[in-house]
């Protein structure tokens, strides 16, 4: 997408909005330079890149409510956005836009250990947030990949999970309130320092709701003590889908390891190659961590090794230290970068029930072979959260466009398989239009409902989660 040429309206609707924008936040909280714009023409989905039309760095609750209700008065569209780690185009601009960045906005405003909750401004980082507490002892538990630079307002905008989500839950099991402006100004609380506030459900709907119904600027936190101990083990398989099957086993089995992560033999290759690791020469490769007591460890990894016995595993191997612990970590963490490396990609994030994963793995290897493109599986294996990384050359043709194919095809198997389209990364704009697979007509006529209670002119993060060509016909409607 490209800037549209330049006329007299255009120019003097952005010189007033600038005047009045920087008036509302200080000229430091306005950005309008070309050369500045491009740091937010784009989030992690490289592929379409578009730069807005100006974007503004609040530092406070009351700031956003003034550049919002001024927006809101001009007609101009607004993107949220938090540290720009969405792999779903999440963040995107249009070119008539103002991105509004929370990255000023990271204080933590409140601990209460007693309540065990955290009340943080939206632009903190998520590894920041338990950065705040470990040192008492506590930690917050939602861990997505990108830990160390994704902000908090994201995370609740797509509703982040991590390798830690199956027994800890994704952000809306950790997520108490939140205080948020609306599109025209007004600030409203939900929720609050304890659980299940009561009246509607109002904060389950704004978690995940990709910063389509207001922008969330505080949030209160749920944190949890330090287990006494934690241990991860490396699971060596011959191929893709005897893992997927002792993982279905596993939770079968009824029991619920803190995490169990899946790699296959190019994400093995890749990270190792990257962070040095230690992994073993596999196909397929489970890192699996149980926590509690000694005696509590020690009985959950006998049952899991008697599991893995009867998938003939190639290695089961337990980490011996705390340093080959972070290692084993530290390479699964680092997947999406060292797959970068080698190779542009698109990361998709469908989720499916565990019994499929088995045949979801068989499948996507063979659309791989259809479609000719290399694909690397790596994900949070034990909620069926999957990740393949299809790898592509977007300098050759046409491959960006066979990658686009190829991932429509395999969310639409996550759907018929009995999932859904996103477990964690979001709509966005990469499938949007994809909706239609999952939801009836009347279900998102629903949700576009909502949309209009919360947002009535369609200008909070336009052009995303919903069909474009229903969006648009929404937000003409409402001129």
């Amino acid at each position: 997408m490209q800037m549209p040429e330049a006329n007299p309206a255009t120019l003097a609707k952005k010189q007033k909005l600038k005047q009045r924008l920087e008036g509302a936040l200080g000229k430091r909280g306005v950005i309008s330079d070309e050369r500045e714009l491009k740091a937010y023409e784009c989030d992690a989905l490289t592929a379409y890149r578009c730069p807005p039309m100006l974007a503004i760095l609040p530092s406070s609750t009351e700031e956003v409510a003034a550049a919002l209700k001024i927006c809101h008065e001009m007609d101009v569209p607004v993107v949220p956005r938090g540290a720009g780690t969405s792999l779903a185009g999440g963040a995107m601009p249009t070119a008539d836009s103002v991105i509004l960045g929370v990255a000023r906005m990271n204080a933590v405003l409140e601990t209460s250990y007693e309540d065990r909750i955290v009340r943080v401004q939206t632009g903190r980082t998520n590894l920041s947030v338990t950065g705040a507490v470990e040192a008492d002892g506590f930690f917050y538990a939602p861990d997505p990949s990108s830990q160390l630079a994704c902000a908090i307002a994201g995370n609740i905008a797509m509703n982040s999970g991590g390798a830690h989500c199956l027994k800890y839950g994704v952000t809306t099991n950790n997520l108490m309130g939140v205080t948020m402006v609306l599109m025209d100004g007004e600030i409203v609380e939900l929720g609050g320092g304890h659980l299940d506030a009561g009246g509607l459900d109002l904060l389950g709907l704004i978690c995940g709701s990709e910063g389509q119904l207001g922008v969330v600027t505080e949030a209160t936190l749920r944190i949890f003590h330090k287990p006494e101990g934690a241990l991860p083990v490396l699971v060596g398989f011959d191929s893709n889908e005897v893992a997927g099957a002792c993982v279905s086993d596993i939770i079968k089995a009824g029991i619920l390891p803190v995490a169990i992560e899946f790699m296959d033999r190019v994400l093995i290759a890749v990270c190792e190659d990257y962070a040095k690791a230690g992994y073993p020469e596999c196909e397929a490769l489970l890192i699996v961590e149980v926590e509690g007591s000694e005696a509590e460890i020690e009985h959950q990894l006998t049952l899991i090794r008697e599991i893995a016995e009867r998938h003939n595993p190639v290695e089961f191997r337990r980490a011996t230290s705390a340093e080959e612990a972070g290692r084993i970590w530290a390479g699964r963490k680092a997947a999406f970068s060292a797959i970068g490396k080698i190779s542009d990609y698109m990361c998709l994030d469908g989720t499916i029930p565990v019994s499929q994963l088995p045949f979801v793995l068989r499948r996507i290897g063979e659309m791989s072979k259809q479609y000719g493109l290399e694909v690397g599986n790596v994900f949070h294996a034990g909620d069926g959260n999957m990740h393949p990384l299809i790898m592509y050359d977007a300098n050759k043709p046409g491959d960006l466009e066979t990658c686009e194919a190829f991932g429509a095809e395999v969310l639409k198997l996550c759907v018929e398989v009995g999932g859904c389209l996103t477990g964690e990364h979001g709509v966005g704009i990469e499938k949007r239009d994809l909706m239609v697979d999952q939801f009836a007509p009347d279900d998102l006529d629903m949700q576009m409902a909502m949309k209009d209670v919360f947002d009535p002119k369609w200008l909070l993060n336009a052009a995303k989660v919903f069909p474009l060509a229903a969006s648009q016909a929404r937000r003409m409607a409402a001129e």
